[in-house]
């Protein structure tokens, strides 16, 4: 009996050292770790994390190409709250008629701004509007306005466009130069080159002949 409890016991043993095995070789065989990068690059697409979020034309980009149209359609959000004619009525939000170049948390006769909003000082520049569009709480923390913002670039362009139309007119920036070609960039340095070494004989012979 106790040669037969010897034998299973023995067995049991065994098959719990190769399953053990087997767990450390499967575990380095399926780590949760990938040591290479898994899929393949497409051209012409950047991954998130690299600059994707921040890809795409900057403010005065947009709105030197600002549709105006389509910034009156996109305010059509903000007509709850807001009235845009010149000596409009407050409501929820103050008037906007004029608003773009003014200075923040004021002019607006009878609307109670939040104190978050007056402390920022400054005007409503394009950049501040631009701002203040993708995330009225993160440019102003504490204001009374509840609306999340407008996650477009394009939108929010087209936006300030239109209220720049009511009653401000500020002229809109040109676009942004566009960088220049890799190319002309390294033309350019052996030309910068030859024009040192160029001139290197004209120097030693000025000082050869004071």
């Amino acid at each position: 009996m106790s040669d037969r409890f010897n034998t299973i016991a023995g067995w049991s043993l065994f098959a719990g050292i190769i399953a053990l095995g087997g767990g450390i070789v499967a575990s380095k065989l399926f780590h949760s770790e990938r040591p290479e990068p898994m899929g393949y690059a497409i051209a012409g697409v950047v991954e998130e994390g690299e600059g994707g979020a921040a890809a795409g034309p900057g403010l005065n980009t947009l709105l030197a190409k600002a549709d105006i149209a389509a910034g009156e359609k996109v305010f059509a959000k903000c007509m709850a709250c807001h009235t845009i004619n010149q000596g409009g009525a407050n409501g929820i939000g103050p008037n906007l008629y004029a608003t773009v170049g003014e200075a923040i948390a004021t002019g607006k006769a009878g609307f109670a701004f939040s104190d978050a909003l007056k402390s920022k000082g400054g005007t409503w520049t394009f950049e501040n509007l631009d701002h203040w569009l993708t995330s009225p709480r993160e440019f102003a923390n504490g204001t009374k306005m509840s609306f999340a913002g407008l996650s477009k670039p394009e939108d929010r362009a087209n936006v300030i466009a239109y209220l720049n139309k009511q009653g401000s007119n500020l002229p809109l920036p040109a676009a942004d130069a566009a960088p220049a070609p890799e190319g002309a960039a390294n033309a350019a340095a052996p030309a910068e080159g030859g024009n040192a070494a160029a001139a290197a004989p004209t120097n030693q012979a000025a000082t050869a002949n004071p």
